[in-house]
């Protein structure tokens, strides 16, 4: 199958360049919708499926399916997705946001952000994009930022968060934990810190997984979002690291510069301005392509194309790890 694919223009020398037709999807492209954002979609069939966050303008928060031929021109449908009962009978939820999708051996497995008594991470599976099955939230409150990794790693399922607080956190680290049957989460790991502010200033107040991990012959590659609080409020920007096939909680290699920031001004202007927020990413390694879906500004969705083998190259090259000294990092030695 085919994945959306622009080349890079003739002016730019960046690692991920943005689709110039951005944003491909707008805030009020469904009837009821204040935004839509940060939102996951995989290969489906004969073209693409997705799961998306859109705000309505009440500015209830919940997660809609929807379709697309090309993986650019979308359909969204018009009504939040309702879930049956999984593997639990619990599946009222305040709310659901920023999603990510992923296939998993026969089915697409979906975790979001879940509204029970604060946030945690919810799970779900479909077969089809039409009937959902919750199943129950892999953690404690407080948590965000759930990806799964498309295969399991010694047997087990394995997802990356970041444990949280109950508001608009200001701290925040990515964490492994595995699973037996999706049900239960145990063995959590430290993955990654935030760094020194002197160090990468862009990721020193919290990070976040981001889009579903890919396995490279170097190991597997992440697209994370790294934030920065600064005079006029946190700032989202776009790294990406390597972590170790067979142990994802040691890092091989972090990016000390992003990738991607928020320069243009669908992502500098919006609900949440100076936010791009990633939560998929269409990739074929024999073709060397990656297409990354972003959030941006908390308002529109977006999309940027790179280079796998470019990407790795720069992740190794820059990265964090090469340049600063582990003695001088608090927490660099528990993540590498």
């Amino acid at each position: 199958m085919k994945i959306p694919w622009q080349d890079r223009p003739d002016n730019s020398n960046d690692v991920l360049w943005r689709y110039s037709e951005n944003p491909i999807i707008n805030r009020n492209d469904i009837p009821t919708s204040n935004s839509i954002f940060n939102s996951a979609v995989v290969p489906f069939e004969d073209g693409f499926a997705g799961v998306f966050r859109c705000d309505n303008k009440a500015v209830q928060m919940n997660i809609f399916a929807g379709f697309s031929k090309d993986g650019i021109q979308w359909e969204i449908n018009h009504e939040p997705i309702r879930m049956q009962a999984g593997n639990t009978s619990m599946i009222e939820s305040d709310y659901k946001y920023d999603p990510r999708v992923v296939f998993i051996e026969d089915r697409y497995w979906i975790t979001w952000c879940n509204g029970y008594h604060g946030p945690t991470i919810g799970i779900a599976y479909t077969f089809d994009f039409k009937e959902f099955f919750q199943c129950e939230n892999a953690f404690l409150p407080f948590n965000r930022n759930g990806v799964l990794f498309p295969e399991k790693i010694n047997g087990r399922y394995a997802m990356l968060s970041r444990p949280s607080d109950n508001g608009h956190t200001p701290f925040g680290d990515i964490y492994v934990s595995f699973s037996p049957d999706m049900k239960y989460w145990g063995e959590h790991r430290c993955v990654m810190k935030v760094t020194p502010f002197q160090d990468s200033a862009w990721q020193s107040c919290k990070i976040g997984a981001g889009t579903v991990p890919i396995l490279t012959d170097e190991g597997w590659l992440i697209f994370y979002h790294g934030v920065i609080n600064t005079c006029n409020g946190f700032r989202y920007s776009v790294g990406s690291a390597i972590l170790d096939k067979n142990e994802p909680d040691k890092v091989k290699y972090r990016t000390q510069p992003y990738l991607l920031a928020p320069t243009e001004l669908y992502e500098q202007v919006g609900d949440v301005p100076n936010v791009v927020f990633p939560c998929a990413a269409l990739h074929s390694i024999e073709e060397d392509k990656v297409a990354l879906y972003y959030g941006a500004a908390d308002t529109v969705t977006a999309m940027a194309f790179g280079r796998i083998s470019e990407i790795l190259e720069f992740t190794k090259k820059n990265s964090l790890y090469n340049i600063v000294s582990y003695e001088s990092v608090s927490g660099y030695e528990e993540s590498h």
